[in-house]
């Protein structure tokens, strides 16, 4: 789909007032009329997901709080409980199936692809806690030796913690390697 970049201007007949229709306040910015806003779209993915996996819960006969919110432009859902380590998996592949189960279920309801994030027990939270601290261990001995390092296979999700950790460092880095055993370059800067 292109966007004509010229302006287009339309007079209301109630009011004779000429409007750019391609201008927009800052509230509004890449919103349509009558469309949903980002904010609102995303609470409605969360929504829709935090039914899908309160059924599941209630299919499992597994008790659990959901908390939903909105991280950034991502809807993203957690489940907490007394043990769900069986939904989370000996290293998270139960919960990244659940993570694709759930975005397909969004999908079903929306129409569109979901990047909603889940977690589970505060399983992520704590990937990424290690995750961070690996990274600015890995970045120090590039910033040291001058050379990259390659890390070990990761997930995307990991892969992506470690890239936003080693863009703040202010370095760049990339994914090499074919999935599964994708990883993560830091290069020097």
């Amino acid at each position: 789909m292109t966007e004509s970049t010229d302006t287009t201007t339309e007079q209301t007949e109630d009011e004779g007032v000429a409007h750019d229709l391609n201008s927009t306040d800052e509230a509004t910015a890449g919103e349509q009329p009558g469309r949903p806003s980002k904010v609102e779209r995303l609470e409605n993915e969360g929504d829709i997901a935090a039914d899908y996996l309160e059924e599941l819960l209630d299919i499992a006969d597994l008790d659990g709080d959901l908390d939903m919110d909105v991280e950034g432009d991502r809807a993203a859902v957690s489940i907490v409980g007394a043990d769900l380590s069986m939904l989370v998996g000996g290293k998270g592949e139960v919960l990244d199936a659940l993570q694709e189960l759930t975005r397909l279920a969004v999908f079903r309801e929306t129409g569109e692809r979901s990047r909603l994030m889940l977690d589970i027990s505060g399983h992520r939270a704590e990937q990424r806690t290690r995750l961070v601290k690996l990274a600015a261990e890995k970045i120090a001995l590039v910033q040291e030796s001058g050379e990259s390092v390659s890390l070990e296979p990761m997930s995307s999700f990991e892969r992506k913690v470690v890239h936003d950790a080693v863009a703040a460092a202010g370095l760049t880095s990339e994914s090499e390697g074919a999935e599964p055993r994708r990883y993560v370059v830091i290069l020097p800067g």
